[in-house]
């Protein structure tokens, strides 16, 4: 009495087939002892650091130039790492369009200051650019991409 082939063994090989081997990943496909490998999401642990950078720098900016510096440390990761990886330019372009239009708002209500308008929409500026950066911030140590609320594209 013959058996039927197995799915994996198309009869073509004489002797007892058995399942392929499985399981176990190919030759150097385990990390050394003591690496630890990039979060999802990131092709490096540099890409990571550039990405925290341009959004948690951007709300550190917002909040140290009083609701119109936000747009610094995202250009700086732009400049540095936009030309060497994607994920960092991704990140960088994103928190750059965001705190630049915010950054522009604090700046005209600066302006609008002289009129005793301004201090609603510079408190607006900051409250708004601060948290939505550290909202970016977390969702990026988490590997994504944030989309932020209320920005346009200004720089592709």
């Amino acid at each position: 009495m013959t058996q039927p082939p197995n799915s994996w063994d198309d009869g073509s090989t004489p002797g007892p087939s058995g399942p392929p081997p499985g399981g176990y990943p190919p030759p150097g496909g385990y990390p050394p002892p003591g690496a630890v490998p990039p979060p999802i999401g990131y092709p490096t642990s540099e890409d990571k650091t550039w990405a925290l950078v341009a959004h948690f720098g951007g709300a550190l900016g917002m909040f140290v130039g009083a609701g119109t510096g936000g747009w610094v440390p995202p250009l700086i990761a732009l400049l540095v790492q936009g030309n060497k990886s994607p994920v960092a330019r991704a990140h960088a372009v994103a928190a750059l369009n965001f705190q630049l239009l915010w950054s522009i708002v604090g700046v005209v209500s600066w302006i609008l200051v002289c009129i005793l308008v301004g201090f609603i929409g510079v408190a607006a500026a900051c409250i708004i650019g601060i948290v939505f950066g550290i909202i970016a911030g977390l969702r990026a140590n988490e590997g994504q991409l944030y989309r932020y609320p209320m920005s346009i594209t200004l720089i592709k």
